[in-house]
Formats: C-alpha cells, sequence, structure tokens
C-alpha cells in the first residue's frame, strides 16, 4: 500500500466512511455534474462497452451463442467455445488467467477497471445518473428536491425518474436472464403467459427487483460494501501502482487565491475549492491519499483541471500518479513483482491453450443404476442396468459405438442400436451389460468399456460388474 501523505492527519478519514454520518445513519451522496477530457472519453467507452453488452446474446458463431452461463444446465459458452461439467479443470484455468491478469493489472494499474469498466460504474454513472440529472437537475436542485415536501413537482419528476429507472432495471434482468438460458428461451418466457414459464418468469423479476434496488437506493454502497475489490488493493498495490492521486508535493500548504500577491507565496497550488469532493460519487476526499472507496472515475481530475485553467496555474494536481512518482519523480511500471505476475500469466496461458487442444472432442460417465444390483434372464442370461452420459463437443454430429472389452459380455442400449450425438449435445441414456450366468467366477468383476467413434477407440471406462455364483 502506498505511504500516507506527510501533509495529511489520517484521522480525519480513516476512521469514518464518508457516506455514514455520526449518528450512524446514511449521508446520502448528491455527487455534482462533471465535465471534462475523462468523463467526455469516459462516456465514449461506456457507450461501446454496453453497446457489446446488449449485444453479447444476439452475437452467434455458427448458430451458438458467443457467450452463455448456462449455470442450471452446468453449460458455458465463452467465445464461441463450449465448456461441460467434464471440463471443469479447464474453467479453473481460466478462473485462474482471469484473477492473475486482474492481480497483474491492479498492480501496475490501480482500480482502472473500476472507474473505466465495470458494469456496476457504467450503468450508475453513464445511465442512472445522467437520467437523474436530466429529471431532477444538479446535486444542490436534487438535494433541494428531497429536502421539500410532496408538491406537484416533487410527485411528477420522482414519478417519471421511477418509471424511466423501472424500465431499465427490466432491461437489465432481461439481459441477465439472456447470459443466463439464452436469448430464444428469454424470448420465449416473454412471449408466454408468466404461468407456461413460471421459474423463468420469477427469475426475470428477482433480477429486475435486484437491479432496481441498486441502482435506486443502495448505488455506491455496491462497491462500499458488497465488492470486495476496493479491500483486496490494500494487499495488492504499491507505492509504483498508478491510480487516480492528488500530487501533495505540489498542492500542499493548500490556500484560496487572495487578492493580495503577498497572501499567496510558500501556498500550494490547490486552492481549496472542494469541487474534487464534491463530484466524487463516493462523498471522499482524494486528497487524503489513495482509499478504499476511490473507484479511480477521474471525475475529481477533471473537476481540478477546469480549477487549474480558471486560476492559470498547470493541470495534473490530480492525475493519474503513483506514490514514487509524486514523491520522486519518476515512474517505473515494470518492477520486479509485475514481471513475476507475467511469467505466472504466461504459464498459465501455456497451459491452458495445452488443454483446449488436447481435449476430448466426446466424452462418456458411465455409472450403475440406482437401486438395482442384477437381473436374471429365463435364457440363463445375468444382466446389469447401467446410465450413460456422453458429451459431444464438436460442431458435428457424431456416433459412437459403446463396446465391453470382457471376453464374454455383451452391451445392449436400451431403446437404440446407435448412440447418435447431436452438435454440442448432451445425450443420456441406458443399458445393459449381459453375461452367460454360467461363465460368472465371480461376484463382482471389474469390467473395461471401450468408446469407439469412427472405428477408433476413443475413450476406456471402467466399471463393476455384480453377479450371482452358480
Amino acid at each position: 500500500m502506498a505511504k500516507k501523505n506527510p501533509h495529511l492527519n489520517p484521522e480525519t478519514f480513516r476512521d469514518s466512511l464518508a457516506t455514514v454520518l455520526d449518528d450512524g445513519k446514511r449521508n446520502w451522496v448528491y455527487p455534482k455534474k462533471v465535465k471534462g477530457f475523462f468523463y467526455k472519453y469516459r462516456t465514449y467507452v461506456s457507450w461501446v462497452l454496453l453497446g457489446i453488452l446488449f449485444a453479447g446474446p444476439f452475437i452467434k458463431v455458427d448458430g451458438r451463442p458467443w457467450l452463455l452461463f448456462n449455470i442450471f444446465e452446468r453449460k458455458f459458452i465463452i467465445f464461441g467455445a463450449v465448456f461441460w461439467p467434464q471440463d471443469t479443470y479447464l474453467l479453473i484455468f481460466l478462473l485462474l488467467i482471469f484473477f492473475v491478469f486482474v492481480i497483474l493489472f491492479t498492480v501496475a494499474f490501480g482500480r482502472v477497471w473500476c472507474g473505466w469498466a465495470c458494469p456496476q460504474t457504467l450503468f450508475m454513472e453513464m445511465v442512472f445518473r445522467k437520467i437523474e440529472y436530466l429529471i431532477e437537475g444538479d446535486a444542490n436542485q436534487q438535494r433541494a428536491l428531497n429536502a421539500q415536501p410532496w408538491n406537484q413537482e416533487k410527485i411528477v419528476k420522482k414519478s417519471i425518474k421511477i418509471s424511466v429507472f423501472a424500465f431499465i432495471s427490466l432491461l437489465i434482468g432481461h439481459l441477465v436472464m439472456a447470459y443466463l438460458i439464452g436469448i430464444e428461451a428469454v424470448l420465449d418466457i416473454v412471449s408466454s403467459p408468466p404461468t407456461a414459464h413460471m421459474a423463468g418468469f420469477i427469475g426475470l423479476i428477482a433480477f429486475s427487483g435486484i437491479f432496481m434496488f441498486v441502482f435506486t437506493w443502495f448505488r455506491e454502497q455496491a462497491c462500499l460494501v458488497v465488492c470486495p475489490y476496493g479491500r483486496l488493493q490494500g494487499v495488492m498495490l504499491d507505492n509504483n501502482s498508478i491510480n487516480v492521486m492528488y500530487d501533495y508535493v505540489r498542492g500542499e500548504p493548500r490556500a484560496p487565491i487572495r487578492k493580495n500577491a503577498a497572501e499567496n507565496v510558500d501556498k500550494g497550488d490547490c486552492v481549496d475549492c472542494s469541487l474534487c469532493v464534491q463530484v466524487c460519487p463516493t462523498g471522499i476526499d482524494i486528497r487524503n491519499g489513495i482509499q478504499m472507496e476511490c473507484v479511480n472515475c477521474t471525475a475529481c481530475i477533471d473537476a481540478c483541471d477546469e480549477v487549474m485553467v480558471k486560476v492559470d496555474r498547470p493541470k495534473g494536481l490530480i492525475r493519474y500518479a503513483s506514490e514514487n512518482s509524486i514523491k520522486q519523480g519518476f515512474q517505473k511500471l515494470l518492477t520486479g513483482r509485475v514481471k513475476s505476475y507475467i511469467v505466472v500469466l504466461v504459464l498459465l496461458l501455456t497451459v491452458f491453450v495445452s488443454l483446449i487442444a488436447t481435449r476430448d472432442d466426446i466424452s462418456a460417465t458411465i455409472t450403475r443404476f440406482p437401486g438395482m444390483t442384477y437381473q436374471e434372464r429365463e435364457d440363463g442370461m445375468v444382466t446389469n442396468l447401467y446410465q450413460i452420459t456422453l458429451i459431444n463437443k464438436t460442431f458435428e454430429p457424431q456416433e459412437v459405438e459403446l463396446k465391453s472389452l470382457a471376453e464374454g459380455m455383451n452391451v445392449e442400449i436400451v431403446g437404440a442400436q446407435h448412440l447418435v450425438l447431436e452438435a454440442q449435445s448432451k445425450f443420456e441414456g441406458r443399458f445393459f451389460l449381459v453375461r452367460n450366468q454360467n461363465e460368472v467366477k465371480v461376484n463382482q468383476e471389474k469390467v473395461e468399456l471401450a468408446l469407439f467413434h469412427k472405428g477408433e477407440e476413443i475413450d476406456q471406462i471402467e466399471t463393476n460388474f455384480t453377479a450371482p455364483i452358480k
């Protein structure tokens, strides 16, 4: 963690949250509307990211979703590649790669993700907050509106805002469901009566309600209370990590500009206007240094730069910087720690690509049918019943054959002559292992089964065959 600003008293901000009053009640944050270089480009980036987010469920690759996180059927499609429960080890590697990348990115660039790409920030600051400014006005107008009694103006504005927020929350709820079950399933739920898909209907309402609650009331508390990333940054950042930082070397001691030029001698560039605090969506003072609540949204940079231009002082008093670059005047990005994370990330990526390249196109799982041991037939044969689950991970239909490698033991597929798998599908069926009673030597025999595809053995599975000795 970066060192504390030596010009500040840490007791003034470390012992309390900006969003909590002295009596423990919530201090509602009314961030002032901001404009400037970073806000403009954050808006452009948000348009692109939100466009990708809403287009995601509609994007298909060869008729398949580009992204699907079907936790109900345990089927995941990531960038067109399908992952089934049998590919759990691949998903674990993918999560490890993601976490190492997040750690590496945070060590080098702080919480840039939070300010520029996190869905919570995108929706809150670039959608809901803009609508709120449009309907209720800037921070002071919102504060005044909430303080006044319920008259016609307040009822109309609040009704319009809540209605728009509810509509957008419904859209987001449907979007999340589309990523979970697919856009076709969502369209089917929407176009049918609620009773036809009650579980799906409840899911849509639940997700929409959650988002309505988060963006209407919970707001910045999602970042401060729920999201663990702000707390984790304390062990990720160091003095070379780039964050939104206040240049206390240049800014202190802070003081307003006086008409008498002599009074401005030996004063820092910070004019103590507090605009950096007024525009902050989490209500903190960036001049107190790196804080858990800071999401690196750059609002304070734009506000401060605007003031610096007006008072004819250089911009960048608040900027993207590291503790060392402010204190010592130089920035070192590729530190030993960063290099170590890069090596780990490259190794994980190499292993992941190797596993993807060598994974089986067809996987099989065989289990004994629960609650049954063996069955004796009138023709002197004894059988065991099994369940088989086959997953076709390819994009083409496949036909496979199941054979027993044990001499004198045959396989009988229930209800089918051949095992035909559709592209990217799961097949669940049953089959019997059949042996002549007179050939049974032991009560429980280990049996090797082989799966063949186009005459070539692709997998071997071991199971047990139970039968009485006579």
